[in-house]
């Protein structure tokens, strides 16, 4: 992903949902004229990135806590930068909006989320343990947590938003687990922790168990079906 992106090491870069910074050490390497405002909505993450990138980077990486889809600066970034987070955030016509509001004209969107049928096989793992007692009391009124938009609607939506030259496609990128152990872990962390929360301590295990032992009967067993969504858009220069 960080690969794709053309830069001449003097852009300032939004880095948006930049986790623990390991990806923003890679763009930061790629812009030693530029700045990166790494952001997330999470304090913990936030103070790991700056542990990790601070040494190296010093006043070059600035840190903001902010939750998408808010954006803290307006047209001040040639670029923002994002893997693996827009899927969290269920209001993309005001993501995108305000996007294009941070971007300076000229500004580019270069970004990856799951899309489209991102984990469908995983999701309805979990929605058939959801309906099972003692787990169906929990899950009720159960909002979803994931956008996962297509190509087309995620292409309509960035038109609307203002952008131009926009670009979007899926790829499929499956993943089998090694080892049983291997997938209740992952999913444990990474799939189905905001399942988890709704959860007593005591029906926590359970849950993974019984979404662990329908994973073992998939054909291959313990793979989650990702789709990646990419999307470039680039926002008008100023007119003269």
């Amino acid at each position: 992903m960080l690969a794709r992106l053309d830069l001449q090491g003097d852009e300032r870069v939004i880095d948006a949902g930049c986790g623990s910074g390991r990806l923003t050490a890679a763009l930061l390497e790629r812009l030693p004229d530029g700045r990166v405002l790494a952001i997330d909505r999470s304090w913990n993450m936030l103070q790991t990135a700056r542990a990790n990138l601070r040494p190296g980077f010093g006043s070059r990486v600035r840190f903001a806590q902010v939750a998408l889809p808010v954006m803290p600066i307006r047209e001040w970034a040639d670029v923002v930068f994002s893997t693996a987070t827009f899927h969290w955030v269920l209001d993309h016509p005001a993501l995108f909006a305000n996007i294009f509001s941070s971007l300076a004209p000229g500004g580019r969107l270069h970004a990856q989320c799951g899309g489209g049928p991102n984990l469908a096989a995983a999701r309805e793992l979990a929605e058939e343990v959801m309906r099972m007692d003692p787990f169906r009391g929990h899950f009720e009124d159960w909002p979803g947590v994931w956008e996962f938009a297509s190509d087309d609607v995620t292409r309509r939506r960035l038109w609307a938003a203002g952008f131009a030259r926009v670009e979007t496609n899926l790829e499929p990128a499956p993943t089998t687990l090694a080892s049983e152990a291997d997938y209740r872990e992952f999913v444990t962390t990474v799939i189905y922790h905001p399942h988890l929360a709704r959860l007593p301590d005591s029906l926590k295990p359970r849950f993974i168990g019984e979404v662990t032992a329908r994973a073992a009967r998939q054909s291959p067993p313990f793979t989650l079906d990702y789709w990646r969504l990419n999307m470039q858009a680039t926002k008008p220069a100023a007119r003269s």
